[in-house]
């Protein structure tokens, strides 16, 4: 096997398994994005340098960009939820005069 065929299939295998347990959540785990950063990222460094150093390279940036992406995901899925639990538990409401009422 050459070069591009193994890079191409751990590529492959790594999406496929980081896209398995993919679900916004509010719990600080961004593992699936850096997984799917860095294999992709993997791909386009090896690709792109036709070398193994190139892909590792690629690989590295793509999995901090990855992990980046993932924890601004879970920020604002964390300020949804609050924004969800804060609507359904708030027993007041605003009158048309702006005026806040307490039940």
């Amino acid at each position: 096997m050459n070069r591009f065929t193994k890079i191409s299939a751990a590529a492959a295998i790594a999406l496929v398994a980081g896209t398995i347990s993919a679900s916004a959540a509010c719990n600080g785990d961004a593992s699936t994005e850096t997984v799917l950063g860095a294999g992709s990222g993997a791909v386009v460094g090896g690709l792109a340098s036709h070398s193994i150093v190139g892909a590792a390279v690629g690989g590295v940036a793509g999995g901090l960009i990855g992990n980046s992406i993932g924890h601004s995901n879970n920020r604002a899925d964390c300020r949804r939820a609050a924004r969800a639990h804060y609507r359904e538990h708030d027993a007041s409401y605003v009158d048309r005069y702006g005026h806040r009422h307490y039940n």
